[in-house]
């Protein structure tokens, strides 16, 4: 009993610490929530290249944007694969490809900028014998790139729409 005891105070001590430290759930009230419905309403301006296609669909996978929105996101990717292994013939044995995207939230009813920010993610890459398993393994870690960045946008866009919304009554 003595035990039990000695588990649930240091419990309660920390639950009732975080109630006071202001930390708030980021989708509180879940899809009917104020940053859930912020969300759908921002849509994808184009993006460039076949990068800029897999980061738009991450993005619309995330944002399940409306028929009438009242933001864009406007970005702009920078895809690039560098060599850093280098065996003795010269080849390279190792890559890493490079995503980062300049993102603004775009107020469409009066042009301003609300949120300019940077996102950005690597991957590492061993480049192999076969030229077409070193391009699946490019265009898998590009895929995989996409869907992180897509994530740091869509989780730095929901805290500026938390913090801006309107209070609860």
């Amino acid at each position: 009993m003595m035990r039990r005891l000695a588990l649930v105070v240091p419990f309660a001590a920390l639950t009732l610490a975080l109630a006071g430290c202001g930390l708030h759930p980021l989708y509180s009230g879940g899809g009917s929530g104020a940053v859930a419905g912020g969300l759908t309403q921002i849509e994808v301006g184009p993006i460039e290249g076949k990068s800029g296609w897999l980061m738009s669909n991450a993005l619309r996978d995330r944002l399940h944007a409306q028929a009438s929105p009242r933001y864009r996101l406007e970005i702009k990717l920078d895809d690039q694969i560098t060599g850093l292994g280098v065996n003795r013939d010269n080849s390279i044995s190792r890559e890493r490809r490079t995503l980062r995207a300049r993102y603004q939230l775009v107020d469409l009813s009066n042009g301003s900028v609300l949120l300019d920010a940077t996102a950005g993610s690597d991957a590492g890459i061993d480049a192999v014998n076969s030229e077409y398993a070193t391009i699946a393994a490019e265009d898998t870690a590009l895929e995989r790139l996409s869907q992180i960045v897509a994530d740091q946008i869509v989780a730095r866009v929901a805290t500026y729409v938390q913090r801006t919304a309107p209070e609860p009554r």
